[in-house]
């Protein structure tokens, strides 16, 4: 008979009076758009400590392409942008959510520019815009052509490096979130010159990004693990609607080497898909072509795959200005020359891979959880702004907006409360493992392979059944165990996320925005609902 999988509460045993501590007001996990975002607004009533898991600028922030979306042109409103972007979310949006990303959109942009980001502008000066897969018109700003993530990053990380108010750790790995009676209290760390230690903060803003990392391929940097849902899921607070993961439906497909993100914008601007017959074949699938949502983008490509039975799709810029395009894509350019491929030359070969998770911890508008003193913001977060399907640039804006949000609740909440409560040996030893050593890289290999395969951007009852069978399988002899180091600790973080993520795929038995079930095709009106799961104590069946 096998042992029941348990969930334990910290994957560590420790006790206060043996590790450092150090005390904040906010403590925010992730420099990310949101993280930094955040940080600012906390600054604003106390103390705040930026905690990095590597450096500030590693994560999915310094590598974005395409933009921010924000209703700022003449012709575009908040209305029109929440209209796109409930449309685009397949009954699930949190329409209160959804209109006070858009309504504060256009002051999030105009704190940015205040703050000197170079945001590219038009011929005549004013600010330019190109558009995205559902979006009804132009209206992603962006910087650098397509490096509007680093120009974000450098202005946000600019006015954090200013701030006296606010410290940065990098190369810090949060290891569980700290919770007491009266709710969260800080986070359990470790890096190379402390080893483990103490944060005892007031409130803490989780904002540690999605899950890319889960997946064989993915457009997400190496540290995105899924690593805050876990810690989250640990702590008994509420995850929502991870069954969503967003594949982009245009990277670089190149036989090993890993994926590049190809930018939406570039069919924004005209590039069109074609399959390896030279046939263009997005109008087939949907009136918009190249502009359609990113669900129905990539599930059009997967199928040409398959009809033509070729690994990947093409896409065709060769009708653009070249110049123009060095200018407007120098990234994409330059990473495409890398493997002697002429961005305005040559078809670019592209195939969809994991992007963005749209769910995730569940939030209100002001960022609060299930558990007091917790907030989270960005992709982390769910705050029901992207339903089941995410418009192309809104990722940047949910991060500015909310994060601000959170920021500001944590700065309100600080001045009300009392110093962190001491904590003491809060876990025993762990269990005895009945298995021998352990191969962490390949056990780490092994899940993005099967994720890839069995949760990708089409599923099926019987490949998720068989893909739970094999994480709860690798999770008896991985989560008993206790690790000294951050792989150990980053691999039993994939697996928890992996297992949440396809349960709840496996639950929602219909197709519905990125999640599409083969065996379920259709949408349903029973399923215009939300799945939630949160750890009860007890066995993990």
């Amino acid at each position: 008979m096998k042992k029941p999988l348990k969930i334990r509460r910290y994957l560590l045993h420790f006790s206060s009076h043996s590790i450092p501590q150090v005390f904040t007001d906010t403590l925010v996990l992730g420099t990310g758009v949101a993280g930094m975002r955040a940080a600012l607004a906390a600054s604003q009533g106390g103390s705040a400590l930026l905690v990095s898991k590597k450096s500030i600028s590693d994560g999915s922030t310094w590598e974005a392409q395409g933009g921010i979306a924000a209703s700022v042109g003449s012709d575009d409103s908040p209305e029109a942008h929440f209209k796109d972007t409930v449309e685009a979310g397949c009954g699930l949006c949190d329409e209160g959510s959804a209109r006070i990303m858009t309504e504060e959109g256009p002051k999030v942009v105009d704190e940015l520019r205040e703050w000197g980001m170079n945001f590219d502008r038009s011929g005549d000066g004013g600010l330019a815009f190109t558009r995205e897969g559902g979006h009804g018109l132009p209206r992603i700003l962006h910087a650098g052509g397509d490096a509007t993530g680093a120009e974000l990053h450098r202005t946000l990380a600019e006015q954090v490096m200013q701030r006296d108010d606010i410290n940065l750790f990098e190369d810090t790995f949060a290891i569980d979130l700290l919770t007491a009676a009266e709710g969260c209290r800080g986070a359990l760390a470790w890096n190379e010159t402390h080893g483990l230690l103490m944060i005892r903060s007031k409130q803490t803003v989780l904002a540690t990004g999605g899950c890319g990392r889960i997946f064989r391929e993915t457009t997400n940097p190496d540290v995105v693990t899924g690593d805050g849902l876990a810690m989250a899921f640990r702590a008994g607070v509420e995850l929502q609607d991870v069954e969503f993961m967003q594949f982009h439906p245009t990277t670089l497909y190149v036989a090993g080497a890993s994926r590049a993100l190809i930018s939406e914008a570039l069919r924004g601007e005209g590039g069109v898909l074609k399959n390896n017959e030279g046939e263009r074949f997005m109008p087939d699938y949907h009136d918009r072509a190249e502009l359609a949502p990113r669900d129905t983008v990539s599930r059009s490509i997967l199928r040409e795959m398959q009809r033509t039975d070729h690994t990947h799709v093409y896409l065709d810029v060769r009708d653009m200005d070249p110049d123009w395009v060095a200018q407007r894509f120098p990234t994409i350019a330059g990473l495409c020359r890398e493997f002697d491929l002429e961005l305005t030359e040559d078809l670019i070969p592209v195939r969809p891979a994991a992007h963005y998770l749209l769910g995730g911890v569940a939030v209100d508008d002001t960022g609060h959880t299930n558990l007091p003193n917790l907030l989270a913001c960005g992709e982390v977060a769910c705050a029901g702004v992207h339903g089941a399907n995410r418009l192309g640039s809104n990722s940047l804006l949910e991060g500015l907006v909310f994060g601000r949000r959170a920021g500001r609740a944590a700065a309100e909440a600080v001045g009300e409360m009392k110093e962190a409560v001491p904590l003491h040996a809060i876990q025993g030893l762990p269990q005895e493992s009945a298995y021998g050593r352990l191969n962490v890289r390949d056990v780490e290999d092994s899940l993005r392979s099967l994720m890839s395969r069995n949760m990708g951007v089409e599923r099926c009852g019987e490949g998720l059944s068989k893909a739970l069978d094999m994480i709860t399988f690798w999770c008896r002899y991985m989560m008993d165990k206790e690790f000294e180091r951050p792989q150990g600790w980053r691999v039993q973080n994939m697996l928890t996320t992996a297992r949440l993520c396809t349960m709840s795929a496996r639950q929602r038995q219909e197709s519905r925005g990125v999640h599409y079930r083969t065996d379920y095709p259709e949408t349903s009106s029973d399923w215009a609902r939300h799945i939630v799961v949160s750890n009860t104590g007890e066995e993990w069946l």
